[in-house]
């Protein structure tokens, strides 16, 4: 039954009068950025390799790593992912018996013990970063794809086919601690390090079967022998001098907090780096890093999935990300801008431009830097999608308040020239998107190696410039990022999107952009896209999809609802259909409801990392997408009659 406007209302007042109630004294909003337990497991393992006296942090992790066993003895990233994930589960067992709260003997451990060993043993396991920790602590050989890239490719100029730059920003800082500890095959162990041997059921115990390689991805391999031709010097000094200059990379990319481009991942693996390296656990670099990674925990105080308070470490904090869409989303519920809370955001926002350079550069020389990164330690990593719903948030005071017109401008400028050469916009670098580094054969290569075009940040960045700089496909550059996306449509008509799961994720950024610049909403690709939409509608009116979406590359029914996923395909529908159509009534009426339940799929991770090995539950996202769906459809609709 169709709710009326005045229950939708009241739904729109809990949900903002909550959320300003939560705002933090500096205008931030603080919700925590869940990733599953590998940074968690990665954290207690190098805190146990380093000997640091961190015992109730080792020992907060532990439970929560222990509360998330599933009872097959495996760990999953979601919760359809029925057949568990070892790479996981490998990581977890290996940090319980680390952290010195758990025994061989226990039963837990015994129970993934099993679901190892059933699985083909640790050698099965297909994560790199999983395959870096247990190398780098003595656990297995290095993996032989990591030899396929030498280290002296940092020393290659700019001005070759491929150098290092053309890997995206997020593989280059993964990358580097990688090739520094793969060179000097590095390996440490403590008086806490278990033996895992007894779990390799290969007796080579890790060494992995010799590479075969495709002639697709011999491609990339043969540009990078043809550049280290051009080396000048004997082999032993332009390899310590490309060492050198790795060291030097991560160094100059170390944050205020002491974390490695403010991530959690790289910042483990920096460390093990730096110890490869030679520095000593004491080292202050290496100590400002651990400090920064426990700054990274989140203590969660709901029950929410686990069933009681918890502690995790965060791979990056989502606070400018969380405290810009908020007060974008307060603001559409009507909020005024001149509201202490939206006063207050924007003050902390103006406060996280950045203005430091950054490699973006690099690609994108000669444009002022004035775009947002993802958390608040972050001041030369900035993103497409960070910065839009910055502006956003900016949006009704740039007109009045000079300083954040200043802030405006430099934040639209940046956008603009962000734009790549096939009209779509990328995520954090321009023109990173060399194919032929897909066809490595490394894991992960195919989605993290480069930073091409994505349906998601181009109809989010369209929907920006619609709607809020007040541009439409009358602008030559605008009209290129709109051909891009109406070129990049599935045939069933969906978009995919690569930051959120997945095809829904995709297709609501795809059509509100269209639709914020100008696109009539019956436009081929349009309309089929929004039937789309409408023929995954889930019988009790919502919507869902699966992370395995990403996986395959193709739409995958989650079989249930979650809040986040219902709200992004209701607010494509409001954004398509000039009334009230019976999908967005039913679609409504489950949102609202969905917002009252709290069983797992309030909880289903709808943040993309890495398809297949890092999926993200923003604990924000079940009141902002809501919020901002239910106020399009009360601001769009009115007291209008709906569609017959």
């Amino acid at each position: 039954m169709a709710l009326s406007n005045g229950e939708i209302r009241e739904e729109i007042q809990r949900l903002s009068e909550e959320l300003i109630q939560r705002q933090e004294p500096d205008g931030s909003w603080r919700f925590c950025f869940e990733n599953g337990i590998t940074i968690d497991a990665c954290t207690i393992i190098l805190l146990r390799t380093l000997n640091v006296d961190k015992e109730e942090l080792i020992r907060q992790l532990h439970d929560r790593i222990v509360a998330a066993q599933q009872p097959e003895g495996c760990w999953r990233w979601y919760h359809d992912d029925k057949e568990g994930h070892l790479s996981a589960t490998v990581e977890a067992y290996y940090a319980l018996l680390c952290s010195g709260y758990s025994r061989p003997e226990d039963e837990p451990i015994q129970r993934a013990k099993r679901y190892i060993l059933d699985r083909g043993g640790i050698g099965q396991a297909r994560s790199l970063l999983t395959k870096a920790i247990l190398a780098a602590t003595g656990q297995r050989k290095w993996p032989a794809s990591l030899s396929l890239i030498p280290i002296e490719i940092l020393l290659l100029p700019e001005s070759l086919p491929l150098n290092f730059y053309d890997f995206s920003g997020y593989s280059r800082v993964h990358l580097v601690p990688l090739l520094i500890m793969a060179e000097r095959n590095f390996r440490t162990r403590s008086v806490r390090t278990p033996d895992l041997s007894e779990l390799f059921l290969d007796a080579r115990n890790g060494e992995e079967d010799p590479l075969t390689l495709t002639p697709e991805s011999r491609e990339p391999l043969k540009l990078i022998q043809s550049g280290l031709a051009h080396l000048v010097g004997t082999p032993r000094r332009i390899r310590q001098a490309a060492v050198n200059r790795a060291e030097q990379y991560m160094l100059d990319r170390i944050e205020s907090d002491g974390t490695l481009y403010t991530y959690a991942s790289c910042t483990v693996l920096m460390v093990f780096a730096l110890l490869a390296l030679g520095y000593e656990p004491q080292h202050p670099v290496i100590q400002r890093a651990v400090e920064g990674l426990s700054q990274m925990k989140f203590t969660v105080d709901s029950t929410g999935q686990w069933g009681t308070r918890y502690v995790t470490i965060q791979n990056s904090p989502s606070t400018v990300w969380d405290t810009a869409l908020i007060s974008y989303a307060l603001q559409e519920a009507g909020v005024s801008s001149s509201h202490p809370a939206i006063q207050r955001a924007a003050d902390y926002l103006r406060s996280s431009q950045h203005r430091r350079p950054g490699d973006w550069q690099i690609h994108n020389p000669g444009i002022v830097p004035g775009g947002w990164g993802f958390s608040e330690t972050n001041t030369f990593v900035p993103d497409v999608d960070d910065t839009t719903a910055a502006l956003r948030s900016l949006s009704a005071l740039h007109g009045s308040e000079p300083a954040v017109l200043d802030a405006w401008n430099r934040g639209l400028n940046w956008v603009w020239s962000m734009q790549n050469n096939d009209g779509g916009w990328p995520a954090f670098e321009k023109n990173t998107n060399k194919e032929m580094l897909t066809w490595l054969a490394i894991e992960g290569a195919k989605s993290a190696a480069t930073d091409p075009s994505e349906a998601d940040l181009t109809g989010r960045t369209l929907e920006y410039l619609g709607n809020f700089a007040k541009l439409s496909v009358r602008q030559d550059w605008v009209a290129r990022g709109a051909d891009w996306l109406l070129s990049h449509q599935e045939a069933d008509g969906s978009w995919y999107g690569r930051w959120g799961i997945c095809y829904i994720y995709g297709t609501w950024a795809a059509l509100t952009g269209l639709m914020a610049v100008g696109m009539p909403a019956d436009h081929p690709g349009i309309a089929k896209a929004a039937n789309w939409l409408i023929r995954i509608q889930n019988a009790d009116g919502g919507w869902g999809e699966s992370c395995r979406s990403d996986q395959v590359r193709r739409y995958v029914p989650l079989h249930a609802s979650t809040p986040s996923q219902t709200a992004w395909a209701l607010d494509a529908l409001i954004a398509v259909h000039d009334r009230r159509a019976p999908e967005i009534e039913r679609g409504v009426a489950r949102l609202i409801a969905l917002l009252h339940e709290d069983d797992w799929p309030s909880t289903y991770p709808t943040g993309a990392g890495l398809p297949g090995y890092f999926y993200v539950h923003y604990h924000s996202y079940r009141y902002i997408w809501p919020l901002l769906a239910l106020s399009h459809y009360v601001n769009k609709y009115g007291d209008s009659s709906p569609e017959r």
